[in-house]
């Protein structure tokens, strides 16, 4: 394994100098191939076990804000779809076995822990504490839009939230303008990361390089991209129903098929 890794680390390094990426224009059959490859390097090594471990804290918080109160209630919803703020970090490892299965080498999960000795680990820490800033920054709108439209005088429980969001004035103009600011935070989050970590991870480099890569593959594909980025939400959002539970087996795929979608787009 120590050879292993060696050779990882001279091919990152070296593919990076004097090197500039391209990009190719990628059609609606490119996401859906890049998101099938996701699931067939998940099923081939399952990873859902290591991602129960991350989770497992995650439901605890959740339970604690579910019985905490009725002014956490209004939490749930921005927790659950922030996990498509994050969710890059969560998949910088199987980046690294979706790599390696491309080049013929072990594929085994243990190989995931090779990106802490990446030469850009540097810059794929700084890019994630980027995305931590923004989860949080979420969270503050979301909860000062909350308080623009029910104030102090909001739900106590959330049958009583449910109802007021679904039934009232102000809880439509909670859903309208919650949902949109959300939009542009995850749409600033996809353009931003998209192709970011796997290109750190590739070929090493500056995060601000990768940032400017992962716009310009957004702009030239923008329908492809909004089509990725909806695919997210929506699978992340079923995997976050049960308990989060079932994001133990959606973020693995996604993480793969980020890998795929990568080398789809970029040169």
């Amino acid at each position: 394994m120590p050879a292993l890794e060696a050779e990882h680390v001279d091919n990152a390094t070296g593919r990076a100098e004097g090197q500039v990426d391209g990009i190719r224009s990628i059609t609606l059959a490119d996401v859906f191939a890049a998101l099938k490859k996701g699931a067939s390097d998940f099923w081939e090594r399952p990873s859902h076990y290591i991602f129960l471990v991350i989770i497992y804290p995650i439901v605890g918080f959740v339970l604690a804000v579910w019985t905490a109160g009725g002014e956490t209630f209004s939490l749930l919803y921005p927790i659950a779809t922030g996990f498509a703020l994050v969710g890059p970090i969560a998949g910088i490892g199987l980046y690294e076995i979706s790599r390696r299965r491309e080049q013929g080498l072990d594929d085994h999960p243990a190989y995931a822990f090779m990106v802490l000795r990446s030469p850009a680990i540097g810059s794929i820490l700084a890019l994630g504490l980027v995305l931590a800033v923004m989860f949080g920054l979420w969270l503050l709108a979301a909860n000062a839009i909350y308080g623009a439209f029910f104030g102090e005088t909001g739900p106590t429980n959330l049958p009583g939230l449910l109802a007021a969001v679904f039934t009232t004035p102000q809880g439509w103009g909670l859903l309208f303008w919650g949902n949109l600011v959300g939009f542009f935070f995850a749409f600033a989050v996809l353009a931003s990361t998209v192709v970011a970590f796997p290109r750190l991870l590739d070929r090493g480099g500056t995060a601000a390089d990768a940032v400017a890569l992962s716009l310009r593959a957004v702009m030239a594909n923008l329908v492809p991209m909004l089509a990725w980025g909806l695919i997210v939400a929506a699978l992340l959002f079923i995997g976050s129903l049960p308990l989060f539970v079932g994001l133990a087996i959606v973020l693995p795929i996604l993480g793969h098929a980020t890998w795929h979608l990568y080398r789809a787009v970029v040169v």
